[in-house]
């Protein structure tokens, strides 16, 4: 993050996230740091990741069985993501079963 062009990750202290649960960093992008997602902490979390690589960079991101349970929230918004994401789940079920 500390590429992006304000770099507003350096305005960040080490401790914040722990402080404060949620630290939301804008930038060209939004990035919201979680200590936990509905009760999800990262040590969990951790043992449903997949790695993407971006511009030689590896990222870690939730797999789509993790990011429905970080989305067991009332917010519309994360009903609309989990029923495409247990869609998606469903598709590569069946693409694997062929």
């Amino acid at each position: 993050m500390a590429t992006l062009p304000d770099n507003a990750i350096a305005l960040m202290s080490d401790d914040e996230v722990d402080r404060y649960g949620v630290v939301r960093v804008a930038d060209e992008i939004v990035v919201d740091l979680m200590k936990s997602a509905c009760g999800i902490q990262y040590d969990e979390a951790a043992e449903h990741l997949d790695r993407r690589e971006v511009n030689g960079v590896i990222i870690p991101v939730g797999n789509k069985e993790l990011l429905v349970r970080t989305k067991d929230t009332i917010r519309p918004s994360d009903a609309a993501d989990v029923r495409f994401l247990r869609l998606r789940i469903e598709e590569e079920e069946k693409s694997s079963r062929r």
